[in-house]
């Protein structure tokens, strides 16, 4: 199963990590986090098929957080690259998308690529709070 959404912030990208990382029973593949200039992109796959129950409740957290998302091509084509087992940064380069982390949900990296960027910028923009 797969799920994908858009975030307005790294705030809101961080919880829903930190949800994901609290159901272990989710059995999660991969998460892809993927940064743009006006927000976050999001995608979640599972490895096996989930209750009606457990699948409902993640759809409500992401519409909680988040927007369905249908991304443009070339964020399409990047996701697909990234599920294929292309590298994060061999992506990144082709795709022109910054690829913020995919593998197992992990916060630090989020915080990181945040911290990094607000230093880079000298300022925190709306989309980095």
């Amino acid at each position: 199963m797969e799920y994908l959404c858009y975030l307005a912030n790294a705030s809101l990208t961080l919880r829903l990590i930190e949800y994901l990382q609290s159901k272990p029973q989710l059995k999660i593949s991969f998460v892809t986090v993927i940064n743009q200039i006006d927000g976050w992109v999001v995608k979640v796959r599972l490895k096996y098929q989930v209750s009606p129950q457990e699948d409902g409740d993640l759809r409500s957290v992401l519409s909680e957080l988040g927007i369905r998302y249908s991304p443009p091509k070339q964020v399409q084509l990047a996701l697909w690259s990234l599920a294929g087992g292309q590298s994060p940064i061999d992506v990144m380069h082709r795709y022109q998308v910054a690829v913020v982390s995919h593998g197992q949900p992990e916060t630090q990296e989020i915080e990181a690529f945040r911290q990094v960027f607000i230093r880079g910028l000298g300022y925190c923009p709306q989309t980095l709070a």
